[in-house]
């Protein structure tokens, strides 16, 4: 049995993931952008989730930070998507913290 913590560069990085999720609007934005399965814009955010636009964009600030969504740019327009790769690694790394064994370590990109 390993009986020693998660090296700390490992350990900060999964807070910043929960962090990031932290919240129950944050987790309503990452719900919708993946079961959208398209870029969505702020306006489309704030339509269908009925926050305001200010505070959609502070959360997908935080959101793309932790690199759970993306921007893509379109000229003048920003359309936001789920960054699959990240999303699908998170049980993952709740597993890592809790001990489990993992095939591969979690790589978010």
């Amino acid at each position: 049995m390993d009986e020693k913590p998660l090296a700390r560069a490992e350990a900060e990085e999964y807070a910043s993931w929960f962090k990031a999720l932290a919240d129950a609007t944050r987790i309503q934005i990452v719900s919708l952008l993946a079961r959208a399965r398209r870029p969505m814009t702020v306006g489309e955010i704030v339509t269908a989730s009925g926050v305001g636009q200010s505070t959609v964009s502070h959360h997908l600030k935080i959101l793309a930070e932790a690199r759970f969504v993306l921007l893509d740019r379109q000229g003048t327009s920003s359309l936001y998507r789920i960054n699959e790769n990240c999303v699908s690694c998170f049980p993952t790394a709740a597993d890592v913290v809790m001990g489990k064994p993992v095939p591969d370590p979690p790589v978010c990109d």
